[in-house]
């Protein structure tokens, strides 16, 4: 069984090893993600802690998270 947060971690891993958001670039904020995906804000911020502990993505207080400059190798 795959949850939510899953589904939409692995689709902004799939966009980020994509190109579609590049190293440094910034992904949406959580209400933005919460409407791209239609699914709530915890949901969104527990997919965004898995982009961290996978290594892709960064978070800045105040700031929005941001893809690293090196991406680690896909699983």
């Amino acid at each position: 069984m795959i949850y939510e947060w899953q589904r939409v971690a692995n689709d902004i891993e799939r966009r980020i090893r994509a190109g579609e958001i590049p190293p440094g670039g910034r992904v949406e904020n959580e209400r933005e993600l919460a409407d791209v995906y239609n699914v709530s804000a915890g949901t969104v911020r527990r997919a965004v802690r898995e982009l961290r502990e996978r290594g892709l993505v960064e978070t800045l207080p105040a700031k929005g998270s941001y893809v690293v400059d090196v991406l680690p190798p896909a699983d």
